[in-house]
């Protein structure tokens, strides 16, 4: 009697498959992994003043004469977060509205280790995504976060981190980042908590702000990189490549809001900084 049986993928095969899905779903949390499509900024389109806004907002995160270009982008698969440049409590702001979906606003940086500084950023949160977790892989969204990627040693990178790179590179053209660094507001979790990333240990967050005790209102942080970089990965960093604003609720599938403030680098005074 022949019988007929479902073939059954080796080990290997099923372990590369499972890494393919999660680097689809790793890229949803990098900085550095996002496919270079622009989405149109709401405000810029349509509001009257946006694009001065734009401007306003951008040229308050730098000392450069001209002011820095923020990219928004997308992921493989993921609607996209819808961001805007508004004026909001008579600061200038971006806003951003994830509706089950994630992107981001991205900064390219060029800046070496002994250059790293501190970084003043600001956020406005009005309500939290009841159902997060950012420690579980199917509820890792977030209203707010600030997300810094860093170049590194790539041969220290683990056989499954690796591989991850090369599949991220693949699927959108860019590598994994060597690590990735995200101040974020966290349901439950204390300030100062480092949370690791549910799918790779090359991405942790830091936990600024927790529970709803400052929702509503405007809330203004400065941080020192390398002592936060070193608290997390416990190595000091590498260069710093990217800064992004991010909010997403496409694990979720919620309704997310939030403003953003100026993000501003200050290089290190022992590097010649101010």
């Amino acid at each position: 009697m022949t019988s007929c049986s479902t073939p059954i993928a080796s080990p290997t095969a099923a372990f590369r498959i499972s890494l393919r899905i999660a680097a689809v779903a790793l890229c949803a949390s990098l900085a550095g992994c996002a496919s270079f499509a622009p989405q149109g900024d709401v405000a810029t389109a349509t509001a009257p003043g946006a694009e001065a806004t734009a401007r306003a907002w951008a040229a308050a995160a730098s000392d450069e004469a001209r002011p820095p270009v923020w990219e928004h982008l997308s992921f493989p698969g993921k609607t996209p977060t819808r961001f805007s440049y508004v004026r909001k409590d008579g600061r200038e702001a971006v806003a951003a509205v994830a509706d089950a979906s994630a992107s981001m606003k991205r900064r390219r940086l060029d800046v070496p280790p002994e250059a790293l500084g501190s970084l003043r950023f600001s956020w406005q949160v009005p309500e939290l995504i009841q159902q997060a977790d950012m420690a579980r892989r199917e509820l890792e969204d977030s209203p707010v976060r600030i997300v810094l990627v860093f170049d590194g040693d790539r041969s220290r990178l683990s056989p499954a981190d690796a591989l991850l790179s090369e599949l991220a590179r693949t699927l959108t053209g860019e590598e994994m980042p060597y690590a990735t660094l995200m101040y974020v507001w966290c349901n439950r979790r204390a300030p100062g908590e480092v949370i690791m990333n549910p799918r790779t240990s090359r991405i942790r967050k830091v936990v600024v702000e927790s529970g709803g005790a400052n929702l509503g209102r405007w809330m203004d942080y400065e941080r020192d990189i390398r002592a936060d970089y070193i608290r997390a990965f416990g190595e000091p960093p590498g260069p710093l490549r990217g800064v992004a604003l991010m909010t997403d609720s496409d694990n979720t599938r919620s309704l997310a809001r939030a403003w953003y403030g100026p993000v501003r680098l200050s290089s290190s005074k022992a590097a010649g900084g101010r």
